[in-house]
């Protein structure tokens, strides 16, 4: 667990499913004992992976603790707010929300937009410069980290421009003092990372979700809390339409930057790769400035935005809070102070090592992919491909047991070995009683003819269960049921045999274990026919030598009478 990246795992929470590094853009996803860790080196902090993870594993670090401790050694600290909280919190007037911060200790609080603003009008003296072949936008720190880390090659064509947020931290920090200090709430986790990379812009960076339980633990909210008048959160102008797709584009259009520059709107990390892939700026006949966001339809979409409400909504919220603001006639951006234009943006040191060949092949061996065939790309791992996912056991990032097919390959190995150790037979049969798997031993049950066919098709699968065994009913019986059927002894023909039926999926799936029992039966029958023959002749020595032993009692008790009475008569001639 490394709680002070941006994002992190809760590994007690980890399910084991690679969901996550599935859904992962980038695959910055490293997998240890069936444990899904972000690898900050790699990560672009889209919050890809939090929306994706079902069981909540992968958590965004909170900096409520950082807020509180800023509050507390700051006099003033100042909230910059991204103007996508019209749609997050569609039903809260500037005023309310100025108001909610108040409560929270906060000295203000302004709009990012006021920041975008200035970077807009930056950004169309750039594109008249002359503009270079092209241009890739830097309002979104994710999109920035792609491209340095991922699309190096384009880095130079990244605006030399700070993002909105840095540039309304330097814009509060001018109008006011050093001293104050400077807290970022928007629905971005990206927005984190760049906070911690330059303390000054600004101090810390909270998700909305993070504002939600702020409020909740200070006992702040929206409704009860005294409105202030709107004019408390001072507001930017086009730079208000920067959170849906398209946005800084309009923004541009406003100042009419865009007459000799094609302007294109990108969203999604995939769709920007798709977008730059195999492009060769020097190659294009005209000027194009390509705006790119992480997140699907905008920063109204970010990760910690709300999922419940309809994306439509959401933009029409930011749409009319534009067109608002516009007709208030809120302060344009001027060029007395414009956003200073030198921000550099170096590609990011690679930090995978291209494997050779026979690395990749030893690695493939591993998951039991010896061909190209065995190559399925099926992307159950989570990578693309095969040698992807191969690449990555090879840097530590993933593990053997990820390759589905490869797991099912090892299960059904051990399952066939047990099967074929099994002294009884063995059959598993689906809810049509058609055979998923048997072992030898239960063809040979069947015959010599069962037998042929096991040869040629080993478990034979798909098999009529009921064209094999006299008894299929009882397998029906079982499905039926989902209860366990038990025969010690079961005569089919000349035979006799011991058969266990039992559930393995209720409903669906049969198992059957069948014993020939009819030598071992016989045996015992022969064996207690000995044994009552012999107790038989036991019996008849006893009863002989009871009888004899009764003669001889009978010729003793004579004897002694005979003597008895013999005595009796000698001593009464004595007395006479």
């Amino acid at each position: 667990m490394n709680k002070q990246y941006a994002v992190y795992t809760a590994e007690t929470n980890c399910q084991d499913c690679c969901r996550c590094l599935r859904s992962c853009p980038v695959k910055a996803i490293r997998v240890e004992k069936g444990r899904a860790a972000i690898v900050p080196e790699l990560c672009v902090a889209c919050g890809t992976c939090v929306d994706a993870c079902p069981g909540g594993a992968k958590k965004i670090r909170s900096d409520i603790g950082r807020v509180r401790a800023l509050l507390a050694r700051r006099e003033r600290v100042l909230v910059s707010v991204a103007p996508s909280y019209a749609a997050e919190f569609p039903e809260v007037r500037p005023g309310a929300f100025a108001a909610a911060m108040k409560e929270l200790g906060f000295a203000g609080t302004a709009e990012t937009a006021i920041g975008a603003d200035r970077v807009t009008r930056a950004l169309a003296d750039l594109l008249g410069d002359p503009p270079q072949p092209l241009s890739l936008s830097t309002a979104c720190p994710a999109a920035v980290d792609f491209i340095r880390k991922y699309m190096p090659e384009f880095a130079p064509c990244l605006t030399p421009l700070g993002s909105p947020m840095v540039a309304h931290s330097d814009i509060l920090r001018k109008e006011h003092n050093e001293s104050i200090g400077v807290v970022f709430i928007g629905p971005c986790i990206a927005k984190k990372v760049e906070a911690d990379a330059d303390p000054l812009n600004p101090e810390a960076a909270l998700t909305f979700g993070e504002l939600r339980q702020f409020m909740k633990e200070e006992g702040v909210s929206f409704r009860d809390t005294p409105e202030m008048d709107d004019s408390a959160l001072q507001s930017g102008r086009s730079g208000a339409v920067y959170p849906v797709a398209g946005g800084m584009i309009e923004a541009l259009r406003e100042l009419g930057a865009c007459q000799d520059v094609d302007c294109v709107a990108v969203c999604g990390i995939d769709s920007i790769w798709h977008t730059l892939k195999g492009l060769d700026p020097s190659r294009m006949d005209r000027p194009v400035f390509l705006e790119m966001l992480a997140c699907e339809g905008g920063c109204i979409n970010g990760p910690s935005s709300d999922k419940k409400r309809a994306r439509l909504l959401q933009e029409q919220a930011i749409r009319r809070r534009h067109r608002s603001l516009l007709l208030q006639g809120a302060p344009a951006p001027v060029d007395a102070d414009p956003v200073p234009i030198g921000q550099s943006f170096s590609p990011a040191v690679p930090l995978s090592v291209v494997a050779d060949e026979q690395s990749l092949r030893i690695a493939l061996e591993r998951v039991g992919k010896y061909v190209w065939e065995d190559e399925l790309n099926c992307g159950g791992c989570g990578y693309d491909t095969c040698r992807e996912f191969a690449a990555s056991m090879l840097e530590g990032r993933a593990e053997p047991d990820m390759c589905l097919s490869f797991l099912r390959k090892k299960a059904q190995r051990k399952a066939n070995a047990l099967l074929r150790c099994m002294p009884s037979g063995v059959v598993i049969a689906d809810a049509n009683l058609q055979v998923v798997e048997c072992n030898r031993n239960f063809a040979a049950m069947i015959g010599s003819d069962t037998m042929m066919v096991y040869d040629a098709r080993p478990g034979l699968e798909g098999a009529n269960l009921e064209r094999l065994v006299p008894f299929a009913d009882l397998f029906r019986r079982v499905l039926a049921t989902d209860e366990d059927y038990r025969c010690d002894m079961m005569r089919v023909g000349d035979r006799l045999l011991n058969v266990t039926l039992f559930p393995i999926e209720p409903h669906q799936t049969v198992g059957g274990i069948v014993l020939d029992v009819t030598r071992s039966e016989l045996r015992r029958e022969y064996i207690a026919q000995r044994a009552r023959e012999v107790i038989d002749r036991n019996m008849a020595t006893v009863q002989e030598i009871a009888c004899k032993l009764g003669e001889h009692m009978a010729d003793t008790e004579i004897l002694l009478r005979n003597i008895a009475e013999d005595y009796g008569e000698r001593g009464r001639s004595e007395d006479e």
